[in-house]
């Protein structure tokens, strides 16, 4: 998410002092090797890990605003997109070498147009769902054309960003975090609005079959609003099925940044992930699944010179290690695919790249440098 900016908590009865929020600006218009002075620097903060070189990185584009990326296999070959925020587009490459191969979308508000794209997730290499905060809906599209078929949320969503898309029954439940704030403060900066209002952080959807074409029912909205589970700055969240758990990302650095641990139905349960190892801001979170009920969660902590990726326990929760790349670094969206394939036979982890990119990291990498027992696919 990356706001340049100063956050507010306005409970019912007292306002709180203002608090500087020390995300990190974007860096679409700096070259990699520059800085701002707030920003939060890997070189600055002593963070346990290990170093996993990338398999490749797209080529730069800063112009684009490279946010959140997403994979599918078309034909038995790995295909890659990302959102292009600041050029309304998405970005389709390669996913096995990176390469560019076309550019979808354009900025508007009809279907197959987008404003400020920012999450995507794919599915069943068929769909893919993009949030448009500036459209405030969630567009879906046919793959591997691009045909988009259905736009909702425009009557709920205020300032979405991020989703996470599973099949339930014939059709699929999409669950969108919705940043909204309570209006900006004389310096105009958002204000987060009182705990009683962060009800409806999240919004879910259901998506069904409607003749030959696909409608979507507002299926509710949750959040917590205690002081220990409410989100004040949402973006990320990822669901595991098999082990009734959705993690979400508290972006706020001044209520301390971090996953929490809700249920599927959208209830906190009272644990938080990460306390102890996020040092910059808890963004992208994805997961590598084996079939005993076993795996990593993978989360990003957004230093703006070098991402630190933060693994758990799928089943425990406890911290199992981090790793950094070479140079990835102010990574926002992720996407682990655990096929197999010539390139990535156990799989490939995705990352955004300083606004402009996109960079890969072979599995067998990671559980290399991190000493990861060995992972049997569903």
């Amino acid at each position: 998410m990356t706001p340049r900016c100063s956050f507010r908590l306005l409970p019912a009865l007292l306002l709180l002092p203002l608090v500087a929020c020390s995300a990190m600006p974007a860096v679409a218009d700096r070259e990699p090797d520059q800085y701002d002075a707030d920003d939060v620097l890997l070189r600055d903060h002593d963070v346990p890990h290990v170093v996993v070189r990338e398999a490749f990185v797209t080529e730069a584009t800063p112009e684009e605003n490279i946010d959140s990326p997403a994979s599918w296999l078309q034909d038995g070959k790995r295909m890659l997109v990302a959102t292009a925020k600041a050029s309304d587009a998405l970005v389709v490459y390669d996913g096995d070498s990176g390469r560019r191969l076309r550019t979808v979308g354009g900025p508007g508000k009809a279907l197959g147009q987008l404003q400020r794209p920012n999450g995507v997730a794919t599915i069943d290499d068929r769909y893919l769902f993009v949030v448009e905060r500036d459209n405030q809906r969630v567009q879906m599209f046919a793959l591997p054309e691009f045909t988009p078929l259905l736009a909702f949320g425009e009557d709920a969503l205020r300032q979405p960003y991020g989703l996470w898309v599973r099949a339930k029954g014939e059709g699929y439940e999409v669950l969108v975090s919705d940043a909204y704030m309570a209006g900006e403060d004389a310096d105009g900066d958002d204000v987060v609005p009182p705990l009683a209002q962060l009800d409806r952080r999240f919004r879910r959807y259901e998506v069904t079959r409607s003749g030959d074409g696909w409608q979507a029912r507002d299926a509710g909205s949750f959040g917590d609003t205690s002081m220990a589970g409410a989100i004040r700055i949402p973006e990320s969240l990822f669901g595991d099925e098999a082990h009734g758990r959705l993690l979400v990302a508290e972006e706020d650095v001044s209520t301390g940044t971090r996953l929490r641990e809700y249920d599927l139905q959208g209830r906190y349960l009272g644990r938080d992930v990460g306390a102890g190892q996020y040092r910059a801001q808890a963004e992208g979170i994805a997961l590598m699944a084996c079939a005993d009920g076993g795996g990593w969660w993978v989360a990003s902590d957004q230093f703006a010179d070098r991402t630190v990726f933060h693994l758990f326990d799928r089943a425990s929760l406890a911290h199992a290690g981090s790793f950094a790349g070479k140079v990835t670094g102010l990574t926002d969206g992720v996407w682990l695919d655990a096929r197999g394939d010539a390139r990535f036979p156990q799989g490939v982890f995705y990352a955004s790249h300083l606004d402009q990119g996109v960079a890969a990291f072979d599995w067998r990498d990671i559980a290399a440098a991190l000493k990861l027992p060995q992972c049997a696919r569903p």
